[in-house]
């Protein structure tokens, strides 16, 4: 294997690819769009304790491009700087399919979304934000855009506890707006897979498979690329959640983790249908 293609293998798996440097070049395009294209408004930002680390925990929305992320990245340098650690899980299909894009992503704190890497920016004093729907709640159909839905998953739970750190949500409103998802029909494809008809792209099971109104493509068919369109969108840094147990005994007792798992989606429930009705 070429030094390349071990680069590209190993990417994602280290803390170390994260560069001030390349997030401080980036601040005036994020800018740009936070300030003129999405027009930003945003709160709650004083719910972050300025020092120790957090689990910060988020809603996806807008498809492949998640516009309410980087403005919320955005957010957390100008207020913290670069130098503030902070570490996000990206899907581990994105460091396969595009690692160029992944290679980029990684500069600005992006390790795969693995609890080994969650666990590791934690002892190394950073906060990780991560956002459990994945591709199921990124690509969620356009008239579910106002619920949180993390698909069952749990596993940020466990981390919280075993850890021992808050949890504090991120919400937005308008993201999902960027593109209209009209419907997810990945049950037939994934039949027609099964079936031998048609191979995923790349070998990699895409999870969902959007049929999606949204720019460049005027209607977008499977999870591809997007250019959001230019909505206003509204992001709030939520009261932390602060769970009565901690420790690995916790985080093995499945009832309470199910408990904790429905007390932050009811809160973040909450949180967004506020924020909706400000509008």
């Amino acid at each position: 294997m070429n030094a390349s293609k071990t680069s590209i293998h190993k990417l994602g798996w280290s803390l170390e690819e994260r560069d001030p440097r390349i997030i401080e070049t980036l601040m005036p395009l994020w800018g740009w769009f936070y300030h003129y294209y999405f027009r930003v408004k945003t709160e709650g930002w004083h719910h972050i304790p300025t020092q120790g680390k957090v689990l910060l925990v988020g809603s996806h929305n807008g498809g492949l491009a998640s516009p309410d992320t980087s403005m919320m990245m955005y957010d957390w340098f100008r207020r913290f700087g670069t130098e503030r650690l902070v570490y996000g899980l990206l899907h581990r299909h994105v460091w396969k399919v595009n690692p160029q894009l992944a290679q980029l992503a990684a500069k600005t704190g992006a390790v795969i979304a693995h609890p080994k890497m969650a666990i590791a920016a934690f002892r190394k004093g950073a906060s990780v934000l991560v956002y459990p729907g994945g591709a199921q709640d990124v690509f969620r159909p356009h008239h579910l855009r106002h619920k949180i839905h993390f698909a069952g998953r749990k596993g940020f739970i466990k981390l919280a506890l075993r850890e021992g750190v808050p949890i504090i949500p991120v919400i937005s409103n308008g993201a999902h707006d960027t593109l209209i998802v009209l419907a997810d029909f990945y049950q037939q494809v994934r039949q027609l897979h099964e079936w031998g008809l048609l191979p995923w792209l790349y070998g990699v099971d895409p999870e969902v498979f959007p049929i999606y109104l949204g720019l460049p493509w005027g209607l977008g068919i499977g999870p591809l690329p997007n250019i959001p369109l230019p909505v206003p969108i509204h992001t709030r840094v939520c009261t932390p959640i602060v769970f009565d147990r901690y420790g690995d005994e916790a985080a093995s007792d499945r009832t309470y983790v199910d408990a904790c798992y429905e007390q932050v989606l009811t809160q973040m429930q909450l949180e967004l249908d506020d924020l909706v009705n400000l509008v």
